[in-house]
């Protein structure tokens, strides 16, 4: 049986993969090719599962930080002020891919650059916001969390981990064989 950090940082490793695809793939671009469209549906898909699981545990742990905290003072506000600005830009972010991603599923030929700059949208954002920050939410959830707090808020169910691993396939499955990836230029 694999422990919750083992579960979590192979979805972490998994969500990374398809960002690195996607961040490839706008990149290039499908030059409108519309045989790249079953990745591009695949990616959305799974960014919507991902993705939208990691904005559900961010809520969770503001609420906790909330519950939790002895004293609400300025770093804590600025803090969950913080997360509150990334999970919006975030969601924006992402809703703007899942309606490109919407769109490629009736009009192939006619979306794939909306949906590429969609794409690019979110992956500069992530690139430029998430996994990397110290201080903050991180640390006051450090903090005042512990081992229960990490699994109610991680929400990892074999159901959930199953859909999340089903989706990264079906992205590998999908992946356009002329996708110039980072490692093999």
């Amino acid at each position: 049986m694999t422990t919750l950090r083992e579960r979590i940082g192979g979805e972490r490793r998994r969500l990374k993969s398809v960002r690195q695809k996607l961040t490839a793939a706008v990149a290039q671009g499908a030059s409108g090719n519309t045989d790249w469209a079953p990745f591009y549906v695949a990616v959305g898909d799974y960014m919507e599962t991902s993705i939208g699981r990691l904005l559900d545990q961010d809520i969770k742990m503001g609420e906790m930080i909330q519950e939790k905290v002895e004293t609400v003072d300025e770093t804590v506000k600025k803090a969950l002020a913080n997360l509150e600005e990334n999970l919006t830009s975030l969601r924006q972010r992402l809703d703007g891919l899942l309606a490109a991603r919407d769109n490629l599923r009736g009009d192939a030929a006619g979306t794939l650059q909306e949906f590429e700059d969609a794409g690019r949208a979110l992956t500069d954002y992530i690139v430029a916001n998430l996994g990397h920050q110290a201080g903050g939410s991180n640390d006051l959830a450090a903090k005042l969390f512990g081992p229960e707090d990490w699994e109610y808020m991680a929400g990892v169910t074999d159901e959930a981990m199953a859909n999340e691993i089903g989706q990264f396939e079906q992205v590998n499955a999908t992946t356009p064989s002329d996708l110039k990836l980072p490692d093999e230029e």
